[in-house]
């Protein structure tokens, strides 16, 4: 099998760019584009058709990708939900925002602090109305949800997850009711949370407004439940594929449908090309036992969701900007979710404070040429080292080197137990499969440097930003 997916892999990273003679003539970045971006939720590395998914249906996905550009090596802020929301909307690495690891999904529980100034602030300050759709998992207090965060309006859910259509969170008694509406609770017992969620783009989309949208649509599929529609969960059985891959690959394709039922309502607005959609997963596909244990495929790739293997970090991604961006072509370039926030910020001119301390890049220039170099020398990620750094998983990135120390896998667990330190070449083993710390120990000594230099820059901003509440 997984001769097979390196072989699809191979085939979809091979696709041709446009040639010199059918490349249309890009115009620069234009002032005020709509912004709609899709963060999908716990979706697997190759879990689309056009990423080399045979078994699911993605004509969305696949439409996109033919419209725009597609990575291979955009890798996630983190392999964990909230963090990866924070890499994304603060364009730092989640610690130095002080949220390395998932906030509580319980009410009156903070989660990211207000002196941030996240994307939706900056973009609201520079004229653009801003609207937060589906999951939040970043605050659970009145100034720390979407309106007191930047958004004009929020719809959606607090916590990590509901079911789809009581909207109740279900991890831990007391069961307890979780959609809001600017800040107020609103009960819509029964509903498709999914087309809830379609609906309320759709507005926005059609609001009679001389400010551009940004619509940052938190879609929490294919998140567990899986609550696949009817037709897609009688289309995989038809094709008998396997539990849990059926249940799962049912709920990609219905998260799908809804996000071509949107891109349909673009273009029949006639604002497809003055919209910039980008459409990417949070981290890599979860193994846990409300998903049945997995379900999601990273290919080629090892680990899932929670890991620092490339399959809890190397996610589908794709961005479109019709007559301005490239289109049809594939970018391979080592790109990361924080890079988004700079990048986004300079498309709509944006002022990005003079004080932030940025991990990610402005990817501008990736995007537009496939020989441009990566904007990254090398790049960092933790969950929470603060009490004690000797265990705490971690991995440093520096060009085709990755180093990880106490690397989770629960699918290929090391017999004895994670090793401290496990290094790669990625260009020689994309797989992760052989550890190099004793045969390289140069490139050992100097990832390890590389690590502790991150980890002294971090922990004092982790500490300022958790010194805030």
């Amino acid at each position: 099998m997984k001769r097979l997916f390196l072989a699809l892999l191979a085939a979809c990273c091979s696709l041709p760019a446009a040639s010199a003679q059918s490349k249309p003539t890009l115009r620069p970045a234009q002032d005020s584009p709509n912004i709609l971006l899709i963060y999908t939720d716990d979706q697997g590395s190759i879990d689309a058709n056009c990423y080399g998914a045979g078994d699911l249906v993605t004509p969305a996905f696949d439409r996109l990708a033919k419209r725009g550009v597609r990575f291979t090596q955009m890798l996630a802020p983190a392999a964990i939900c909230s963090a990866s929301r924070t890499g994304l909307l603060t364009g730092q690495i989640p610690m130095r925002a002080g949220v390395p690891g998932n906030v509580s999904s319980q009410e009156g529980k903070r989660g990211l602090e207000t002196h941030l100034r996240l994307l939706p602030e900056l973009l609201r300050d520079a004229g653009y109305r801003t609207h937060h759709v589906g999951k939040w998992h970043l605050g659970y207090t009145p100034d720390t949800m979407p309106n007191g965060q930047g958004f004009d309006s929020s719809f959606g859910h607090m916590g990590g997850c509901i079911d789809n259509y009581s909207h109740f969170f279900y991890w831990q008694g007391p069961n307890r009711h979780d959609l809001w509406r600017d800040g107020k609770e609103v009960w819509h017992d029964g509903e498709g949370f999914g087309h809830l969620m379609l609906d309320e783009a759709k507005k926005v989309i059609d609001q009679d407004s001389a400010k551009p949208f940004f619509i940052y649509w938190a879609i929490n599929w294919p998140h567990y439940p899986l609550q696949g529609f009817d037709k897609w969960r009688a289309h995989y059985a038809k094709k008998g594929l396997d539990s849990p891959r059926d249940k799962y690959a049912a709920f990609v394709s219905s998260m799908d449908e809804l996000i071509g039922e949107a891109l349909d309502h673009l273009e029949a607005a006639g604002k497809t090309k003055d919209t910039i959609v980008i459409l990417q997963s949070d981290h890599g596909h979860s193994v846990e036992d409300r998903t049945f244990g997995g379900g999601g495929n990273s290919g080629p790739y090892r680990g899932h969701k929670g890991s620092f293997l490339e399959g809890g970090l190397r996610v589908p991604s794709i961005v479109s900007w019709p007559g301005t961006l490239p289109e049809g072509e594939v970018r391979g370039q080592f790109v990361t979710g924080c890079d988004w926030f700079p990048t986004l910020a300079a498309w709509a001119g944006a002022r990005i404070p003079a004080d932030r301390k940025l991990d990610g890049k402005n990817i501008d220039a990736v995007i537009r040429d496939a020989k441009a170099p990566s904007p990254h020398a090398h790049h960092f990620w933790t969950s929470d080292f603060s009490a004690n750094r000797k265990r705490t998983p971690w991995a440093v990135r520096s060009g085709d080197w990755k180093l990880l120390h106490y690397p989770k896998d629960q699918v290929t667990p090391w017999p004895q137990g994670p090793p401290q330190y496990f290094l790669v070449n990625l260009a020689e083993d994309i797989g992760e499969t052989t550890n190099l710390a004793k045969s390289h120990p140069e490139e050992l000594k100097r990832l390890k440097a590389i690590a502790e230099e991150y980890q002294n820059d971090l922990l004092p901003d982790y500490k300022a930003a958790r010194e805030q509440r």
